[in-house]
């Protein structure tokens, strides 16, 4: 069975036996029909996923890798905030009339600082200091900056990465390892997409400086299940999974802003069906 299929019923089982209801509270989100969107949530959830073992994509329903690729991309190799640059419309709600999302997401990692080293933005300083100081322990991104936060349409959700390099007595590679941050979360609709975006962003990253991936941390300050949500989870985690899936990325591609969503694919991806006509908190 996949790992990532135990890893996510082990959650959801958790949030709904173990955790809180905002029912009654005052809550932000709200429902298309404009009623209070509540949900049973826990605080502070880890999960853990070895990259060099599996791919961490669900098979109780698939996961789109190429459109979650795509974000990714979006963000940190196109570093854009206009939807119009992303092939999806998951955006689309908190976008405005000409498209951007405002100072949020791609926009921060466009932003350009100065380091000894000279100016370069957050992906660059990442890259840099993975090739030529990977036992740095500041290689790290962080886009919840609080002077912008008045200019973005949404505040980060998944806001901040953190590399960290080791080398295995046996191998003649280092291993990159990362930690994802994340300040909410909508399981349902963006678990795993979440997962699987920035394992591919870790196979990338490893692959263009000469590393091999290893463990993957997901960080949630705020792991929920929207009320709605919650008789889908409940058929969701009832089913059987299945075998994890090969992950294939392009060995020709050396440099990161190379990559296209067309250079990921998974093999032998058998899944359960979708979950369809998910409501969307906003």
């Amino acid at each position: 069975m996949s790992y990532a299929d135990k890893v996510f019923i082990d959650m959801c089982k958790d949030i709904i036996e173990n955790g809180t209801s905002t029912e009654g509270e005052k809550v932000r989100p709200v429902w298309e029909d404009g009623t209070s969107a509540y949900t049973i949530k826990k605080f502070g959830v880890v999960n853990r996923y070895d990259l060099s073992k599996e791919f961490p994509a669900l098979t109780l329903r698939k996961t789109a890798i190429k459109s979650c690729t795509d974000e990714m991309l979006w963000i940190w190799q196109r570093k854009s905030n206009n939807i119009n640059d992303l092939s999806s419309h998951i955006w689309d709600s908190w976008a405005d009339e000409e498209g951007s999302i405002g100072k949020a997401y791609g926009y921060q990692m466009s932003v350009k600082h100065q380091y000894k080293e000279g100016m370069m933005d957050q992906v660059d300083r990442v890259i840099y200091d993975l090739k030529h100081n990977p036992y740095s322990r500041r290689i790290m991104t962080n886009i919840y900056v609080h002077q912008d936060l008045h200019e973005m349409n949404l505040y980060p959700c998944a806001y901040s990465m953190t590399f960290n390099v080791t080398k295995e007595l046996d191998s003649d590679k280092l291993t990159l390892n990362g930690i994802l941050n994340q300040r909410s979360q909508d399981v349902l609709a963006a678990n795993n997409w979440n997962v699987c975006q920035y394992a591919v962003l870790m196979h990338m990253l490893a692959q263009v400086c000469d590393m091999k991936v290893g463990e993957f941390v997901h960080v949630i300050a705020d792991a929920h299940i929207y009320d709605k949500h919650v008789p889908m989870i409940k058929e969701l985690i009832s089913r059987e999974p299945l075998p994890a899936p090969k992950f294939w990325l392009n060995p020709e591609i050396k440099d990161f802003y190379k990559f296209t969503k067309d250079d990921v694919r998974l093999e032998g991806y058998e899944t359960h069906p979708q979950i369809k006509n998910i409501p969307i908190a906003i």
